[in-house]
């Protein structure tokens, strides 16, 4: 029995179509797999998106969060429901909740967020006193090893811790922004340019 060179090539396409299908199917499985192995072959990190409940493409972490979204040295920021722009950065390499406030002169960390990325401190390193919306604060200055935010990555920067208490949220200030390239605000995008 003979077999037509249009049934090889009928058979090809279909075997192509079904590894393809495969392939797929595998990539969306072990997504988190691949795109590791995407960042490593690139050198740069790449994020996983999804779908929310209206459709659009969100990051994985819910409506409330900001999601960052990462392309050649720029990371984009989107404003939460709030209006506020809110992300993760990795301060000495210890994941931190970070709001971006271009208002604040330099970073300011809360104390446990000092302790979380390994700056530990005593009462007497509290020698500067600011001025807040809640008034006159006494904050620790610092130097902070590294800041990052997706793929941009800023070393050595100035900034200061809060006493116990006194901060609610970490904010990046332009100790961090000013070192950057540029800083872009579109509708309610925040473009941080390396």
């Amino acid at each position: 029995m003979s077999v037509s060179s249009g049934t090889v090539s009928l058979f090809s396409a279909v075997a192509f179509f079904i590894a393809a299908a495969g392939g797929i199917a595998y990539g969306f499985k072990h997504k988190d797999d691949v795109l590791r192995v995407v960042a490593e072959i690139t050198g740069k990190p790449v994020t996983a998106f999804t779908s929310n409940e209206n459709g659009t493409g969100d990051e994985a972490s819910g409506s409330q969060e900001a999601a960052a979204v990462e392309s050649y040295g720029d990371v984009t920021l989107r404003a939460t429901d709030n209006g506020h722009f809110e992300t993760t950065a990795e301060v000495n390499g210890r994941d931190v909740e970070v709001m971006v406030d271009t208002g604040a002169t330099m970073v300011a960390l809360t104390y446990e967020d000092a302790e979380r990325a390994g700056i530990y401190l005593s009462p007497s390193d509290f020698t500067h006193s600011v001025s807040t919306a809640n008034g006159i604060a006494k904050v620790a200055p610092i130097e902070i090893g590294s800041i990052s935010i997706g793929g941009i990555t800023v070393r050595n920067v100035s900034g200061a811790v809060a006493e116990r208490g006194n901060l609610h949220k970490t904010l990046l200030g332009m100790t961090f922004l000013g070192r950057l390239s540029r800083v872009e605000m579109r509708r309610n995008d925040l473009v941080l340019h390396e």
